[in-house]
């Protein structure tokens, strides 16, 4: 059964059982009612003389309120004053109500029909009212009230405002024992409602606390950092379902704090192996710098040969920081682009004419496919940035090159909403598992970090951030010693853009 349908048939239960509990006690006591009428209107007075008394005190307080109205009307405006005339009047089943210009300022708590108070005497018909004058006084004599006014004494307040004070009377007789009886009445249905509600409370929040602890344990687990335990449902209600979530949660949390790990683990193992690469540029250089000062070079052509030596392992090293720069600041989002309305075609052919040399310089073959049928592709592009994701690409094809006649091909295909760029290679590939992980930050699926395939493994991870700030995408296929394929798709700009601002 759920919380919900447990929860109402408790409301319910809270409602009825209450109910019958209270309508047996009042008809317990009913008998006194009539009994304690006909002592009140006993005509002998042989009991007590209980109309005498109530016109003695209502004489009273009418006098005081009179005196007050004519000496300092504006203390009947305090609820000092209010509660202590509204007491006085209440001992004798009557009421204060004190009005200002119209509007009710005071009025007896016992009087518990709002709408009678709409329908008071105006002012200046104050006087002395009895039954028979208030035939006509509209609620205060309809067959559903029992409230009659007996005084009306007008005033007038010191800042000019009119203002009425009123003392009313009630003839219901159910009402004078309610009143007197008013103490047993709440001590009786105080006990029927501590009884039900403690009976319910106690077998409903049994079911639900219970679970509850459970979840507490789980949360406290978690808190101190233990993920290796099962959250079990133990029903089939509302909680049940959150224990089912919360066992959601903890297996996500565990995944992503091994992920974390992981992560952090691949980031200092990153770290080592940048300071390993940068370590052995600087120690070449050094050495042959010292190899220079100490005289080693003592020829024109070994002087040449170091000085070239200690260049190259310059310029490595300064490619290496420079890598280490870029993906730092895009990794931040603080490096800024500069898009512009970009000729694919034409940009791809200008970086093919710029590379082929150095690619064919290490014997690898190179050359650029345009799609037959398409002479322009306008894509939004940031010429430096996307050029750094192709020589990206391609540098890496050449580091993992393992075949005599090795050779990279980039094509580019319009599909329709965006422009392709495939770059392929028939180097050795990317083994299945590691392939989805290849763009990943501090990701390198090669880990023997030889001289041939040494470097920051950042190139792809480079590569994936430009082309995702250019709203493009970037994914690869491969198989192990059948080469790779590199997809770049880039969204065309739309008509109406080639002549003006730049539109992705």
């Amino acid at each position: 059964m759920s919380i919900r349908i447990r929860l109402l048939l408790s409301y319910i239960a809270m409602l009825l059982v209450p109910v019958i509990l209270f309508g047996i006690a009042v008809m317990i006591i009913s008998v006194a009612l009539l009994g304690d009428v006909k002592s009140i209107y006993k005509p002998d007075g042989s009991e007590r003389n209980t109309i005498a008394a109530v016109i003695e005190q209502e004489a009273d307080v009418s006098a005081e309120i009179r005196v007050r109205s004519l000496n300092s009307p504006d203390s009947l405006l305090e609820s000092k004053v209010q509660e202590l005339l509204d007491t006085q009047l209440t001992a004798i089943r009557m009421a204060l109500i004190v009005r200002k210009e119209g509007q009710i300022v005071y009025a007896s708590p016992s009087i518990d029909e709002p709408e009678l108070l709409e329908a008071l005497p105006a002012f200046g018909s104050g006087g002395d009212f009895h039954e028979e004058k208030m035939k006509n006084r509209g609620p205060w004599n309809d067959r559903q009230a029992h409230w009659f006014i007996t005084k009306q004494n007008d005033m007038l307040f010191t800042d000019g405002s009119k203002g009425s004070a009123f003392i009313a009377m009630d003839m219901n007789p159910l009402g004078r024992f309610a009143h007197r009886y008013f103490s047993v009445f709440l001590i009786t249905l105080l006990a029927i409602l501590v009884l039900t509600n403690g009976l319910l409370t106690y077998f409903v929040s049994r079911s639900i606390i219970r679970p509850l602890r459970s979840l507490q344990k789980a949360a406290d687990q978690i808190k101190e950092g233990n993920l290796d335990f099962v959250v079990k449902p133990e029903s089939k209600d509302e909680i049940g379902e959150l224990a089912s979530s919360f066992e959601q949660m903890r297996s996500r949390l565990k995944q992503s704090v091994q992920l974390q790990l992981q992560y952090e683990e691949n980031r200092k193992e990153l770290i080592s192996n940048i300071s390993h690469d940068l370590k052995t540029p600087v120690t070449a250089i050094k050495g042959y710098v010292e190899g220079i000062i100490d005289g080693v070079t003592n020829t024109p052509e070994k002087l040449d040969k170091y000085v070239k030596t200690i260049y190259n392992k310059s310029v490595q090293m300064d490619r290496l920081i420079d890598e280490l720069f870029l993906f730092s600041k895009l990794d931040l989002n603080s490096q800024p682009f500069h898009f512009e309305q970009v000729d694919l075609i034409a940009f791809l052919q200008d970086c093919t004419d710029e590379l082929h040399m150095d690619i064919e310089k290490q014997g690898v073959s190179f050359q650029f496919e345009p799609q037959p049928g398409v002479t322009e592709a306008w894509v939004a592009a940031d010429r430096d940035k996307l050029k750094r994701v192709l020589v990206n690409i391609m540098e890496n094809a050449m580091k993992y090159m393992d075949k005599e006649q090795g050779f990279i091909r980039m094509r580019m295909k319009d599909e329709g909403a965006a422009y392709a760029i495939e770059i392929e290679d028939n180097g050795q590939g990317i083994d299945a598992e590691a392939l989805p992980h290849i763009f990943d930050r501090f990701y390198r699926a090669d880990r023997s970090r030889n001289r041939n395939t040494g470097g920051s493994g950042l190139g792809l991870a480079i590569a994936k951030q430009i082309i995702e700030e250019h709203e493009g995408g970037i994914t690869a296929a491969s198989e192990p010693g059948g080469g790779t394929v590199i997809t770049i798709r880039l969204k065309k700009l739309t008509q109406g853009s080639q002549g003006g601002g730049v539109q992705a």
